[in-house]
């Protein structure tokens, strides 16, 4: 789909500052809720896993109290049901809570109506929880592409006012390479917007450098020199994602993962908290909310 077929959105003031202030995002999911993991820890085998979220998240609130950052957690409603005090403490620190919808199913591989069921009920269970609006949703593995571009009118007739789902790049699981790298209403009829996952684009071809298995598997200056671009070169705040699994180097692993699988999971796991406290250092970092929709009304015009 061109991108002609998008409304885009004009870039959030940096109110005077030299560079854009971005978006540190956080996926509440824990090691066994992985897609790549996911014949080894079917769905009817979550309850028995050692659950090791709790004490991971809790690493990451007390990372980002230290370095001074607030961020967006977006977190599945099947660990807020299982670790509520989690869930308000986020909230109680300062940072944005926002849906991961229910038990991590891929948005691509849901009907309309298992999809609104999923994202009501995630709203839900969070709002009860925590006793905040939750307003932003992110989908599962990044699956909302071309093919069901339907489930941002649901979001947004269910309530949610922003969505940070859609990764425009080639990836074996997920991407829309065409859609705009940069924050777009996906309608003009459209009472939602969407924050894509952040991209650097050379040679024409937009390439990966957000956060997760990237931030582990390159080197550092990679991500920072990816951020500095968009920064500078593209003006926009870069939207920056990473799961609380992967600061956990102890974390089980099964037999039969797959080499590739294996590559992508486990790869730098214990460099991942060092490599964060330089991110959270090196650049200025808040809430997707308080980024994008409480810039200036001005500075949030559709542009034709």
């Amino acid at each position: 789909m061109a991108h002609t077929a998008f409304q885009l959105k004009q870039r959030p003031s940096t109110q005077g500052q030299d560079a854009p202030v971005n978006a540190l995002s956080v996926d509440i999911e824990d090691y066994y809720q992985v897609q790549a993991l996911e014949s080894q820890f079917p769905r009817s085998s979550w309850e028995a896993c050692e659950s090791r979220v709790e004490r991971n998240t809790a690493r990451i609130l007390e990372l980002f109290a230290n370095q001074g950052v607030k961020a967006t957690f977006f977190t599945l409603a099947w660990i807020a049901e299982r670790h509520p005090s989690l869930i308000r403490s986020i909230v109680e620190q300062g940072h944005e809570l926002a849906s991961h919808g229910f038990s991590h199913i891929r948005a691509d591989k849901q009907t309309p109506d298992e999809f609104r069921a999923d994202i009501a009920k995630t709203k839900r269970i969070l709002e009860d929880i925590a006793g905040v609006e939750v307003n932003g949703y992110r989908a599962a593995t990044f699956s909302i592409g071309e093919k069901n571009l339907w489930t941002f009118d649901v979001l947004a007739e269910e309530g949610y006012r922003y969505s940070s789902s859609i990764n425009p790049v080639h990836h074996d699981h997920y991407g829309m390479p065409d859609a705009p790298r940069f924050a777009f209403l996906p309608s003009k009829q459209a009472k939602i917007e969407e924050y894509p996952i952040s991209t650097v684009r050379v040679f024409g071809q937009n390439f990966p450098c957000a956060g997760g298995g990237y931030f582990r598997l390159l080197p550092y200056w990679v991500t920072r020199a990816a951020i500095t671009r968009v920064n500078r070169h593209d003006g926009w705040p870069f939207i920056f994602y990473f799961h609380p699994w992967e600061i956990d180097a102890n974390q089980p692993r099964p037999d039969g993962v797959s080499v590739k699988s294996r590559f992508r999971h486990y790869t730098n796991l214990g460099k991942m908290e060092l490599r964060l406290r330089r991110l959270t250092s090196d650049f200025r970092w808040d809430r997707i909310d308080r980024i994008f929709l409480e810039a200036p009304e001005t500075q949030k015009a559709a542009v034709s």
